[in-house]
């Protein structure tokens, strides 16, 4: 009998298994990243100012490789990423602040529920917590320290990283100059205007974007066509055709 490191049945499994969720994921971390006090680690590679929608979406593959998979490969694909960080360390001489992977971990579970939420309905309070546990468990098999131990703790904890390490730097705007040349002007506005709708307020109001009143019909429209099977005509247009083969397989059926 197979043992899954995120059970069949859970709400996670839904939340990541739709195309439309995890690319909502992929908006919001694409905003936490570029403001985040310890994005010079991802520019010390130069992946991500060089490729950072492939940078942005690799996070998001590696999130799903450990969702989907069986306990032993998903514990595999955790050790990967943490050997992949510890290369990068040893190549800068320095370490990656402990707070940096909590950041990351903290919008994962942050955005898997916000996502969800904006597309689809609100989530239970058990569903929250077994959203926050999956990535607990990825923590603490990358051994970080100092992590929230519930869904409750975890607001706190969450609260406190959003004021301490966040920060609208040179970085975020360069970050956000690639962001447009890589998406192109339409795709960029849509990801900003997206971005908006869903991020914490503090977020919202560190992000070089303005804000407009046509997104929530926008979304109220996508939301009829996803009702009526259409959405694929309006996803086809508008998504990178470099990406498109990649985001067609995050809907797993």
């Amino acid at each position: 009998m197979k043992t899954w490191f995120v059970k069949q049945d859970s709400i996670v499994r839904q939340i990541w298994g739709n195309a439309d969720t995890a690319l909502f994921i992929f908006a919001g971390a694409a905003a936490e990243f570029a403001l985040n006090k310890a994005v010079d680690w991802l520019y010390f590679t130069g992946r991500l100012p060089a490729d950072p929608l492939g940078r942005l979406f690799s996070t998001v593959t590696y999130a799903r490789m450990i969702i989907f998979s069986e306990q032993e490969a998903a514990l595999k694909a955790i050790d990967q990423i943490t050997a992949i960080h510890k290369g990068i360390e040893q190549n800068r001489g320095a370490q990656i602040p402990d707070w940096a992977y909590r950041d990351v971990l903290f919008l994962l579970i942050d955005y898997s529920i916000r996502s969800f939420e904006l597309l689809e309905r609100k989530l239970t309070d058990v569903e929250k917590e077994e959203a926050f546990n999956v990535f607990y468990r990825v923590g603490l098999r990358m051994q970080l320290k100092d992590l929230p131990q519930n869904y409750t703790d975890w607001l706190q904890s969450r609260n406190e990283h959003l004021q301490k390490d966040l920060v609208c730097s040179t970085y975020t705007i360069d970050l956000y100059k690639q962001y447009k040349i890589h998406l192109g002007t339409l795709r960029f506005i849509i990801l900003k205007q997206v971005q908006l709708k869903l991020v914490p307020a503090g977020v919202k109001q560190l992000l070089p974007v303005k804000k407009t009143s046509w997104i929530k019909p926008v979304l109220l429209c996508y939301k009829l066509l996803r009702s009526l099977k259409m959405e694929k005509i309006f996803k086809s247009a508008l998504l990178p055709k470099a990406y498109k083969a990649q985001i067609a397989e995050l809907d797993i059926k």
